[in-house]
């Protein structure tokens, strides 16, 4: 990548941030209410993903699914911005220099794992933040006292109550989860992607947008499905970490999990499921044909065919230059 547009990479994944919320944030809201009602011996049980969403709509209206949309713009956008911007130079710091048409997993694995390492530290306030204001609502177990008028009030009573430490609960959850999550998310995305273009590199260079677009959406639906299909559980032990209101609870995931397990077996692991899936294929994709857009519109152009040979002027994921 030419030193000259590495910043272009944190602007379009940004960009590509904001596509993601967007699109994804009212399943997200589905997902976390089910985390937090469906593992909880009390409380309100959603038989479905289906079940919880109609019953926001039905008694908080869309705004309950965009409940929390607010931190999750700021934290996903910039969380997007520093995924992409790292990755793509850390890959480029392991190469050494010497680019690669291929994907090589001994270079995609640790880029993408330190990527998501550096993330979490922007993505633990927002998404405390985030999570709190998403349970939420008519079916909310949080007492009427003690709930949130907004974003800003929730951080700043987080502050007050449980001090700085406090708006980083569930850290190290995030961490594990990011990091891990990342590696198989770049590396579905990365394979795909590849083979996807090898198998069309005699593709008309009439319909190489649409090409384009197409590997897009299929290797970053792929991607995210993985991600979550790879994650899940974690993020489940980091919901239940970051809305509890109990401070002296237990923040180790692996505790959290057992518990949950012995309870309701590895179904209730991976409670929100059915949301989640639903929510990775359409946001990642969303979020990779951004990305790959903007990188355009910001003059790196997306080469459309796996080349035979990569020219001085062209980085290792396929971009090449112009500016």
């Amino acid at each position: 990548m030419a030193g000259s547009s590495s910043y272009k990479e944190y602007v379009a994944g940004l960009v590509a941030g904001v596509a993601t919320v967007i699109t994804g944030h009212p399943f997200d809201t589905v997902k976390v209410k089910l985390q937090k009602h469906n593992t909880e011996a009390h409380g309100v049980t959603y038989r479905s993903g289906w079940h919880c969403t109609t019953r926001v709509l039905k008694t908080e209206g869309i705004r309950g699914l965009y409940r929390g949309a607010t931190p999750s713009f700021v934290g996903v956008a910039f969380e997007s911005s520093l995924l992409f911007g790292v990755y793509s130079q850390t890959k480029q710091s392991l190469q050494g220099g010497v680019q690669s048409s291929c994907p090589q997993a001994q270079v995609i694995i640790p880029s993408a794992a330190f990527g998501g390492a550096l993330i979490s530290f922007v993505l633990c306030p927002s998404e405390l933040v985030k999570c709190r204001m998403q349970v939420q609502g008519a079916d909310s177990l949080v007492p009427k006292s003690s709930r949130y008028s907004g974003p800003l009030d929730c951080a700043l009573k987080t502050v007050k109550t449980e001090g700085v430490t406090g708006i980083f609960r569930g850290g190290f959850t995030t961490l594990l989860r990011e990091s891990s999550g990342n590696a198989v998310f770049f590396s579905v995305y990365e394979y795909v992607r590849y083979y996807m273009h090898s198998q069309l590199k005699a593709a008309s260079s009439e319909n190489s947008h649409l090409i384009d677009a197409g590997i897009g959406i299929l290797s970053g639906g792929l991607g995210g499905v993985a991600f979550w299909s790879a994650v899940l559980p974690l993020d489940v032990a980091k919901t239940i970490v970051q809305t509890s209101p109990d401070k002296s609870s237990s923040r180790n995931p692996f505790q959290i999990l057992s518990s949950i397990y012995r309870r309701a077996g590895l179904k209730g692991c991976y409670t929100g499921l059915g949301p989640t899936i639903v929510r990775a294929f359409p946001a990642n994709a969303a979020a990779i044909v951004t990305w790959e857009l903007a990188m355009k519109i910001l003059g790196i152009k997306h080469e459309s065919k796996i080349p035979e040979k990569l020219d001085p002027g062209t980085d290792d994921i396929g971009y090449k230059s112009y500016t």
